[in-house]
């Protein structure tokens, strides 16, 4: 496995004005210059970026989302606690949420760490993880199962020739049984990570096409556009699509982190939504339930953003203003249309 690191030194020292239980890695190559630094990624997929702190006095590390601090400024910290260190050195593998109560309009991040054994564990998670939903991101990391597996599955020396008396177009087109299709994706990480984005929309669509009244359904292949457009009783309405994150509130609610992955420099506020760019939120519950279930709800029914007026929140909650029935959210939003 090829690796570019990003690695800085973690420990736990006192400081100043700082909690005393809290482990900490400075992201600083040079000077303090403050620039913005890009992260590389390979396009090929041959290489797996990894951005992370090592503590050698206790032979762990910390691993952040790459994808999340690219770019990066140089310098910050990432802080984690003496909890979180010593799950890690109990278990020797452990996610959790990053505590950002000082910052709540700061992207949420899944922290994952490890002991000197599980690295190379580590190397594969980032492979399997890169472009994930936070959400994701976490059901993975707790998960390994999903992706300790997936490089003894497919074996390209050995592939049968496909039966020619039932084949999916695709399957013709590749000269691959539709089973080998399937476990070739399973075996690379960009085919899935590609697919998966796209299974929770499909299941959106597929649900809200079951809907009495609803007509012309589907999905919207565009970047910075909603993901799904349709016709109901004759109302043109477009949805968002959203993963909810894996950790839930102690009430038990379902989260969501409902912001884009960048702003513009000159406009913090662009990174949030504004109350008017779709008509219908679909929240996708699978990094919860593990099943593609969802709630829906109308824009103007969420809370307004504190620092953005004309923005949505960022921090959602799944709580009652949520609807089970796509039925209710539709009707909703149409006769705001109307």
């Amino acid at each position: 496995m090829g690796i570019v690191a990003y690695a800085f030194f973690a420990n736990r020292k006192e400081t100043i004005n700082r909690p005393q239980n809290e482990h900490r890695f400075q992201v600083k190559y040079g000077t303090d210059d403050k620039l913005e630094h890009e992260i590389w990624q390979d396009p090929y997929g041959l290489y797996t970026t990894l951005f992370l702190g090592i503590d050698p006095e206790r032979g762990t590390f910390v691993g952040a989302d790459p994808n999340l601090h690219n770019p990066t400024r140089f310098f910050k910290s990432i802080e984690y606690k003496d909890r979180h260190s010593s799950e890690i050195l109990t278990t020797g593998w452990h996610a959790w949420e990053r505590d950002r109560r000082n910052d709540s309009s700061a992207p949420v991040e899944i922290l994952v760490g490890g002991t000197s054994m599980s690295f190379l564990n580590y190397v594969k998670f980032e492979r399997e993880a890169k472009g994930e939903a936070q959400g994701h991101r976490q059901l993975l990391a707790e998960k390994p199962q999903l992706w300790t597996t997936l490089s003894s599955n497919f074996d390209t020396q050995n592939i049968s020739s496909p039966d020619p008396a039932r084949l999916h177009q695709l399957s013709e087109e590749f000269q691959l049984s539709e089973t080998e299709v399937l476990d070739l994706i399973a075996s690379a990480r960009r085919l899935k990570m590609a697919v998966r984005g796209w299974v929770a929309e499909e299941h959106l669509v597929r649900r809200l096409n079951r809907v009495d009244g609803v007509s012309s359904c589907q999905r919207i292949d565009a970047e910075g556009q909603p993901d799904v457009r349709l016709l109901y009783r004759g109302v043109p309405l477009v949805v968002e699509c959203k993963n909810v994150l894996r950790k839930t509130t102690a009430e038990g609610l379902a989260r969501m982190d409902f912001q884009r992955t960048r702003a513009s420099k000159s406009d913090p506020c662009s990174r949030y939504y504004s109350i008017c760019e779709f008509d219908i939120v679909a929240a996708c519950l699978h990094a919860v339930e593990e099943q593609w279930t969802f709630r829906f709800a109308i824009p103007m029914n969420l809370d307004i953003h504190p620092k953005c007026p004309t923005k949505l929140s960022n921090n959602v909650k799944i709580d009652d203003r949520w609807l089970d029935q796509a039925t209710q959210a539709l009707d909703q939003a149409a006769r705001l249309k109307n």
